[in-house]
């Protein structure tokens, strides 16, 4: 999953991405509302993390600019403010949840995939294609009784596969996926990060429709 951190803490901000990059999802920090929605107009996201007290603005009416458009995006504020009132301001203006600083990571953590099972209609997140038994909100995937392991980027292309299942993928939305991991993409770095899934997966599970993208979901 995609993540974009708009926080203007240092301290925090730098805590909070490392912790969901630990977790195997690529996170895109802006400090302030500006470049915040900047990204949002360039970039599909699977969640935003949103503070509610920056520098240009109120994290809220950034929220309402972004259901006024018809962005649904889930959101989850973080905030250090626990008055009820701010709660409630947050929610109707289309939150999907709440965290009041400071917070435990760990929690952060489950209520992200909490609310992205909620937006994917998938109360149980096991996927399984054949034998393969895929747990994206683990990060886990067993064939039988053997775990077979990923990297950052190889689950960035998985989940973006595992988004639109049986459906085809264009190479420029896997690219999109990996560039969150901030180094440089390469021409091939698609077909590379695709074969080594394949390797792992098995190849077909994994089609290559030549022109057009890829589709993960077929015969086992």
């Amino acid at each position: 999953m995609r993540v974009l951190l708009i926080e203007d803490d240092t301290v925090l901000g730098q805590a909070i991405r490392d912790h969901v990059a630990g977790a195997n999802h690529a996170v895109d920090w802006m400090q302030n509302l500006q470049d915040g929605e900047a990204c949002t107009r360039a970039v599909g996201y699977g969640l935003i993390l949103l503070d509610l007290r920056l520098p240009d603005g109120s994290g809220i009416d950034f929220l309402k600019r972004l259901r006024e458009r018809g962005d649904v995006t889930p959101v989850i504020i973080l905030t250090a403010h626990d008055q009820i009132s701010d709660r409630i301001e947050g929610l109707n203006s289309g939150a999907d949840d709440y965290l009041v600083k400071p917070f435990n990571l760990d929690e952060l953590t489950a209520r992200m995939l909490a609310v992205a099972r909620r937006y994917a209609a998938k109360p149980n997140p096991v996927i399984r294609l054949g034998a393969l038994e895929i747990n994206p909100a683990e990060r886990r995937i067993m064939d039988g009784t053997d775990a077979i392991i990923l990297s950052s980027r190889e689950w960035a292309v998985l989940d973006t596969l595992l988004a639109r299942p049986g459906a085809v993928v264009s190479k420029a939305r896997i690219e999109e996926a990996l560039y969150a991991f901030g180094s440089e993409i390469e021409s091939n770095t698609v077909e590379v990060y695709v074969s080594r899934l394949r390797k792992k997966i098995g190849k077909d599970r994994l089609l290559t429709i030549r022109g057009v993208g890829y589709s993960i979901g077929g015969a086992a």
